[in-house]
């Protein structure tokens, strides 16, 4: 790989593919995978496009260019991308504030954020995230989306659902009395038939047969005039004969950017880029999150090997591009990773695949599409936030009593449910970082020694009368320096030497050197004479960064403390 694709890594997974080998073997078995994960895609990508407030649509579109091009550029062997649910709860008030025309620049301006952090190698970094936050959020993300999801499952008929959480779950509990026994029959049953199918078939793909069921089952219904509501009820769209009802059965097509006002692509204003510019970050943030954490989870499954960076500048190009066919924002799908890799999938080529199914579903089966009732799709998003909700690990984090990420983890899921999920993930994250500060100062001990202590091998070492040891075990940083630095009010006067070991000290930061020099000032300044020894090489550099000319001559280094006594 040249200097140039090390720093902008693109289709390192596709050119890893074609290295070690690709024929037909692998072929038949991708296309076999794209074929299975294209039924899970398919009814997924139209209720999650449902839910951010969309028709159904665009959430195809964005399941068939994103899918195909970040599994072309992108840099894991098994990473299928498309619209997740951890969109839901970022894109539905972007599309109900500044409608689609809003939200492909914001996702323009998150693809080119993702092309910036591939550029800068920030894909490495995704492991410093704790697990706590991610379960937090993407435990509250599914709280909100079962939630939004039973207007739909219990046939309220509500057209819009406004206001924060607590404003929409009330109008709900209001309307909970108009409910639609036909509604709630058809979500019911194609939620028991999906898990049910997940249980004990797991290899099949699930929602593709509840929908199925719930499609029959709608029909029947509307045969004895009962009809319910579906796709082609709820939704319309316009060609150049007219409005029609449901989905076209027309490829996504690109859209150009125009200064003239009124199109899709037309440039916003700049008070627009000012106020999308948030949202796109947190849009590019989690994208490259989900994308990343997709990854590692297909690495331990399949023995792969993810290219972080070249994920990321894929996934960037990807939303660009959906974008300009007005699709919704893409990251990698962990539910539609796992089942590629469980049915067998080999490399990129059956994304790729999968993408390609769902570009012949649309325009070939797009008249059968139009009768999908909403109640069916309102089970799968059911189905979809019970396996976001990361209930069992929350169950065992309560049972092994892990108070501090148990702290974080429901800080991080409540404020997502009833603030949104930049609070809850920026302040679970704060409290994370606190909590582990918390506990590598606790790890950070002092010992003030006299007259035997014992060296590193555990060798007895008599200390003079005169002599004290001032011993140092663990990261000297800033949560740890007055813990290690008040000791020094220990020292009685009649020690006139004070020997500073290091030795186990890994690393001192800023506030370490500063509280150090401080200390060494006092300990010169009350007539002691010191000797610091440990690590050679972090003592000579923090020797030149403390020690001033002034106190040198009352400072001396040595290699270990038996150095020290000579």
């Amino acid at each position: 790989m040249t200097a140039r694709q090390n720093q902008f890594p693109l289709a390192t997974a596709m050119r890893e593919s074609f290295k070690k080998g690709y024929g037909f073997k692998k072929l038949r078995k991708d296309c076999l995978a794209g074929l299975v994960v294209s039924l899970v895609a398919l009814p997924l990508a139209m209720a999650l496009s449902i839910a951010v407030g969309l028709p159904p649509q665009h959430g195809l579109y964005t399941a068939i260019v994103a899918g195909f091009v970040a599994a072309l550029l992108g840099g894991s062997m098994n990473n299928v991308s498309g619209p997740t649910a951890a969109f839901v709860v970022i894109v539905a008030p972007i599309v109900a504030e500044h409608g689609l025309h809003g939200l492909v620049w914001c996702q323009i301006m998150a693809g080119l954020m993702l092309l910036i952090m591939g550029f800068m190698g920030l894909g490495r970094y995704i492991h410093y995230v704790p697990y706590s936050v991610t379960t937090g959020f993407t435990a509250g993300i599914a709280i909100v989306i079962a939630t939004l999801g039973l207007n739909d499952f219990l046939g309220l008929g509500l057209k819009t659902l406004q206001g924060d959480y607590l404003d929409k779950a009330f109008m709900i509990i209001s309307h909970l009395p108009d409910f639609n026994p036909y509604e709630l029959t058809v979500g019911c049953l194609s939620l028991i038939f999906m898990m049910l199918t997940n249980r004990l078939v797991p290899k099949l793909p699930a929602p593709i047969f509840g929908i199925i069921l719930g499609t029959a089952l709608a029909y029947a219904l509307e045969s004895m005039g009962h009809p319910v509501a579906t796709i082609a009820s709820r939704f319309t769209f316009t060609d150049v004969t007219g409005i029609h009802h449901g989905i076209s059965n027309a490829p996504p097509l690109f859209y150009s950017p125009t200064l003239e006002g009124g199109h899709l692509l037309s440039l916003p204003f700049f008070d627009e880029w000012k106020i999308l510019l948030m949202p796109a970050l947190v849009v590019a943030l989690l994208s490259a999150l989900e994308s990343l954490l997709t990854g590692t989870v297909a690495d331990q499954m399949a023995g792969t090997r993810l290219n972080p960076n070249s994920e990321l500048n894929g996934i960037g190009v990807a939303n660009i591009l959906t974008a300009f066919v007005g699709g919704i924002p893409a990251t990698g799908a962990i539910a539609r990773t796992v089942t590629g890799i469980n049915a067998g999938a080999q490399s990129p080529i059956a994304a790729i695949i999968h993408a390609v199914l769902m570009l012949t579903y649309v325009i070939c089966l797009a008249p059968l599409i139009n009768h999908v009732p909403m109640a069916a799709l309102s089970a799968l998003l059911m189905v979809t936030a019970y396996r976001m909700s990361h209930i069992k690990e929350i169950i065992n984090a309560f049972k092994q009593h892990r108070d501090s990420d148990l702290i974080v983890l429901l800080t991080c899921l409540l404020l997502t449910v009833f603030v949104d999920m930049v609070a809850g993930v920026v302040v679970g994250f704060l409290m994370a970082s606190l909590l582990f500060m918390r506990r590598i100062a606790n790890i950070t001990t002092v010992e003030l020694e006299q007259g035997i202590c014992e060296d590193e091998e555990g060798e007895t070492i008599q200390l003079p009368q005169h002599v004290m040891l001032f011993k140092i075990d663990g990261p000297l940083f800033f949560g740890t320096v007055e813990k290690a630095f008040d000791r020094y009010q220990f020292i009685h006067d009649h020690i006139k030497t004070v020997i500073i070991d290091l030795e186990r000290v890994p690393l001192i930061d800023l506030t370490g050197i500063v509280s150090l020099k401080s200390m060494l000032k006092k300990m010169i300044g009350d007539g002691k004479k010191v000797i610091i020894c440990g690590n050679s090489t972090l003592t000579e550099n923090m020797m030149k960064k403390v020690i001033t000319p002034e106190m040198a001559s009352h400072i001396r280094v040595a290699e270990t403390v038996e150095d020290a006594l000579i």
